[in-house]
């Protein structure tokens, strides 16, 4: 896996967030549908920062303390307040909520074991031990 693992598998769940927004408002109502992209779009959002959170951390200089206190007090009190309101809340079904959340981590599985069965990464660290040999 690469560094782009992470911004490709959520680009792959917006567009199908788009599609099952769209399709599902004619098949299930847009309400209950409603309820599915909002909790793909907080997992997709929680996935965004713990991934900023975690290139803020782990650098090769050293951390960056600032970005990642920003990411840290982000991450972890707004979103999960607003994750508390919409898990109380009456408009939004509980677990069509969390439908949606286990959609970002369907795809980022799926996209995983498409890599492994496709060796996609056994090429490139192939590719990459030649282009060592070369030099």
């Amino acid at each position: 896996m690469d560094i782009g693992f992470v911004s490709r598998s959520l680009r792959t769940t917006s567009l199908l967030a788009l599609i099952i927004l769209v399709l599902g408002s004619f098949y299930y109502g847009f309400y209950p549908t409603l309820s599915v992209f909002t909790g793909i779009a907080w997992g997709m959002v929680n996935l965004y920062f713990l991934e900023r959170l975690v290139r803020s951390s782990l650098r090769p200089e050293g951390i960056d303390k600032t970005a990642a206190l920003i990411f840290l007090f982000i991450k972890f009190p707004l979103l999960y307040a607003a994750l508390y309101f919409m898990v109380t809340s009456t408009f939004f079904d509980t677990i069509l909520l969390l439908v949606g959340f286990t959609i970002v981590l369907l795809v980022i599985v799926l996209k995983a074991a498409g890599r492994v069965l496709l060796k996609l990464d056994n090429n490139d660290m192939k590719n990459r031990q030649e282009s060592l040999k070369s030099v």
